[in-house]
């Protein structure tokens, strides 16, 4: 048989290599002018005015909270439908996750369960954008507006997503984008925040460094001074230059990144449709770009004799790993010992989370290797398909 076919394989090259070692042989491989480089790039590629680089998506989102000024006992909406970093960084502030349903049918946040759940003590809405599909922006800024609430965007599977023809990390309060080993770009660990507004990037500079005054960073720079003031309780959160030079090259490839795993998302669409077991992943409205970071299939297992979880161990035994995106936050155990939630609060996440499995899709990912994906799902379904059902 032919090898594995992993869920994801990371795409590094020569030019990853070369920026490393040119950190390395700089003898300055913590934050520096390497990862302001790479935050200047990001900025202008997303056409924000602001992007500055952090450890993680988490800690991105963790210093948007703090740069509103989310207080104790305040509530943030956010989807149930995603990773619990989403939540666990609102509830490090003594504040509320407050979650919300899917679309029917669907993976993003509805905004009509979000307008239902807003309260006197809502301060924000975390939208999350599912597999690298916009979320309807345009109703979420409009609740927003109405109710006075700032929008905080979880794009860490959006890069580069856009909305009405706008790239996500350009529209709303705050965004928080990852660079986490499987994401569209990698710098093994890492994320971006951006943001249009000045006071808000003045806050996030300080915070991600200890909430030390200034250039914190070179203060061990020939051009530094050993002088500093710390203005703040603030965190750890900075990327370092031997991480952001991965980044820069990668920034660099992002766009082909992108054009190949659209051509294998098209590739899946074109073969797997019509297959009356599946259900593909929902399309993107006019002027939006996905960035398909995932490929989310759901199964339709009325019509076949197994389930996801069997589905799933049929493709490993073929040689293809999968996985599933995301087993929602109200299925957990910590958010149900402390916020209440049960299963069946939220039936349309768990339609979604029941029925789905995340196939592969990288840049590197060949033809071959995409056919024998294509194959093998045709053939699980061909022989678990219920008797009486009839193939497309």
């Amino acid at each position: 048989m032919d090898s594995f076919i992993p869920f994801h394989r990371a795409c590094l090259g020569q030019e990853e290599i070369d920026e490393v070692l040119s950190v390395l042989g700089s003898g300055w491989v913590t934050t520096g002018p390497v990862a302001q480089r790479l935050e200047k790039q990001f900025a202008s590629y997303i056409g924000c005015k602001y992007a500055l680089a952090v450890n993680s998506a988490t800690s991105a989102l963790q210093l948007a909270l703090d740069a509103i000024g989310l207080k104790p006992l305040e509530e943030v909406l956010l989807p149930t439908y995603t990773f619990t970093a989403t939540a666990a960084v609102v509830t490090h502030f003594g504040a509320r996750p407050v979650l919300c349903d899917s679309l029917d049918g669907g993976f993003n946040i509805d905004p009509e369960d979000v307008r239902r759940r807003v309260t006197s003590k809502t301060r924000a809405i975390m939208p999350v954008h599912i597999a690298g599909q916009a979320c309807d922006l345009g109703s979420l800024r409009e609740i927003a507006r109405r109710q006075g609430l700032q929008i905080i965007e979880d794009a860490a599977h959006a890069l580069p997503a856009s909305y009405r023809g706008s790239r996500i990390g350009n529209i709303s309060d705050l965004t928080a984008f990852s660079f986490y080993a499987t994401k569209t770009i990698t710098t093994a660990e890492g994320g971006m925040i951006t943001t249009n507004n000045p006071e808000y990037a003045e806050r996030l500079a300080m915070m991600r460094l200890h909430g030390i005054r200034g250039d914190a960073w070179k203060r061990y720079a020939k051009e530094g001074s050993w002088y500093y003031e710390v203005l703040d309780a603030g965190y750890k959160c900075n990327l370092p230059d031997l991480l952001a030079a991965v980044g820069v090259a990668q920034l660099a490839k992002c766009d082909d990144f992108w054009r190949r795993r659209r051509d294998i998302a098209t590739m899946y669409q074109e073969r797997l449709a019509g297959i009356d077991e599946l259900e593909l992943p929902p399309g993107c409205e006019e002027g939006d770009q996905h960035s398909w970071h995932l490929y989310i299939l759901r199964i339709r297992p009325e019509q076949l004799s197994i389930n996801r979880n069997q589905f799933i161990e049929k493709l490993k035994s073929l040689g293809l790993g999968a996985s599933v995106h995301f087993i929602p936050l109200h299925l957990h155990p910590y958010y149900q010992r402390t916020y209440g939630y049960r299963r069946g609060d939220f039936p349309a996440a768990e339609d979604a989370f029941n029925r789905c499995m995340s196939l592969p899709i990288f840049p590197s990912m060949s033809d071959r290797e995409v056919d024998r994906v294509i194959a093998a799902v045709m053939q699980i379904v061909g022989e678990n398909r219920k008797r009486g059902a009839v193939a497309a």
